[in-house]
């Protein structure tokens, strides 16, 4: 398994790096499925850890009080601002192969991470993706365990997510259907755009 996310995770950081030389200036400020972050603030968030050693990483907690996401969200949107979209583009594509893991999240971890954090901008810019089904079976599969599930804290009660492109659901009660990619998204909270997710309850997990 190890072995196959690694190969995953270097294949998707290709794709999207692909993808970012193809946007326009323009197309780097645009909002994306992170509330309050562009473009440029995901994948500065994204390229982080390419940025940061073990020293620095410890002292930006500090500096946050320990508390992880406002260090990632002051991170970002700090580089961000000082890295022009070459250099941010560069760290993506230079960097495909490295093997940062987030902790205790191993290359399946790396997987989610990845995977997540493209479809935040690509989904919110309208460009298509087409992830492998293997991709996506091991983002959910990740997402839908105990750990991920606690820390994006989404209340899927009497919910069932069934995807409607590849042989997957997850719990039991009022059906949410729509493609795997934009049900692990419900997974990790973002609200999605109109159209994406149908059935009698999808208006809960959809942006207004």
């Amino acid at each position: 398994m190890a072995g196959a996310a690694k190969a995953e995770v270097a294949a998707e950081r290709r794709e999207l790096a692909d993808l970012l030389a193809g946007l326009s200036a323009d197309d780097w400020d645009l909002p994306t499925l992170c509330s309050g972050w562009r473009v440029r603030e995901v994948v500065a968030h994204v390229t982080m850890p390419y940025r940061q050693s073990a020293p620095r990483f410890v002292w930006e907690m500090v500096k946050s009080r320990g508390n992880f996401n406002a260090m990632a969200d002051r991170c970002a949107r700090c580089d961000a601002a000082r890295l022009s979209t070459s250099e941010l583009l560069h760290d993506v594509r230079a960097h495909a192969e490295d093997g940062w893991k987030p902790p205790g999240g191993g290359y399946q971890g790396a997987l989610t991470h990845e995977v997540v954090h493209g479809l935040d901008w690509t989904t919110a810019l309208g460009i298509p993706r087409d992830i492998s089904e293997q991709r996506l079976h091991m983002v959910l599969d990740n997402l839908s365990s105990p750990r991920p599930r606690k820390f994006f804290g989404v209340d899927l009660s009497d919910v069932q997510l069934r995807a409607t492109d590849i042989d997957w659901s997850l719990g039991s009660g009022t059906a949410v259907l729509g493609a795997a990619q934009d049900l692990l998204l419900v997974l990790c909270g973002r609200q999605l755009p109109v159209g994406r997710l149908s059935g009698p309850i999808s208006a809960r997990f959809t942006a207004p």
